[in-house]
């Protein structure tokens, strides 16, 4: 506030020099003094205003957990999920076990395609990719290929599909609960049976991709 002060006097005392010590501000000069002022002013506001908004924006599912280790956490609540690590690194010519498909399914959601981790719609559009039932998947940018001999996309495509309905919704229901705790959670179920006490209205059959969203 000082030196917003200072600055109005140091402008004032500038013209006044410009237009003689004695000699009265025009209406000219005042207002061209004012809206400098006024310019300064607002702007040192608004970089305030906008450097603080910068640093407080945080993404809707940063965790203190990283992509790279949600991978393994899964592996230990789905102890018989597909691993497909077997694919040989190129750069020290071994087996790279820990890149796996949970790790690559992750990190396609994540990084390529750029969908939100904790939204169960986004997991089950990207499990529709793995399908074939929602987008196209490019060989390119797939996770792996940049760093394994062989690129695991074909693979990992053929291993989702192996999957049951019950198995897929066991792995949303398991990312879900990893990278938004604050939900309530639910446990994994990848074999259940309907209770015999439970009624149920019969839903008319759906095709295509919409059947993989339910």
């Amino acid at each position: 506030m000082k030196k917003k002060k200072f600055l109005f006097k140091s402008i004032f005392s500038k013209l006044k020099t410009q237009h003689g010590l004695n000699a009265p501000l025009t209406l000219t000069a005042i207002l061209l003094a004012l809206m400098v002022v006024g310019v300064i002013v607002l702007g040192s506001g608004a970089d305030k205003s906008i450097h603080r908004n910068l640093f407080s924006i945080q993404p809707a599912y940063a965790q203190r957990i990283t992509p790279s280790d949600v991978w393994q956490l899964v592996y230990q609540q789905l102890p018989d999920f597909p691993r497909e690590n077997k694919y040989i690194s190129k750069e020290n010519g071994q087996v790279a076990e820990n890149n796996t498909l949970i790790n690559r399914v992750i990190r396609y959601h994540i990084y390529t395609k750029g969908r939100a981790p904790i939204y169960r719609l986004d997991w089950k559009l990207t499990l529709a990719d793995y399908l074939g039932a929602n987008e196209i998947m490019y060989d390119t940018p797939y996770p792996g290929n940049d760093t394994l001999r062989e690129n695991p996309i074909e693979g990992d495509r053929k291993a989702i599909s192996r999957l049951t309905r019950s198995q897929r919704n066991a792995l949303v229901q398991v990312l879900i609960n990893i990278f938004n705790p604050t939900q309530n959670t639910q446990s994994p179920t990848p074999n259940t049976t309907p209770s015999p006490n439970t009624s149920t209205t019969p839903q008319p059959a759906q095709r295509g991709g919409a059947e993989l969203l339910k």
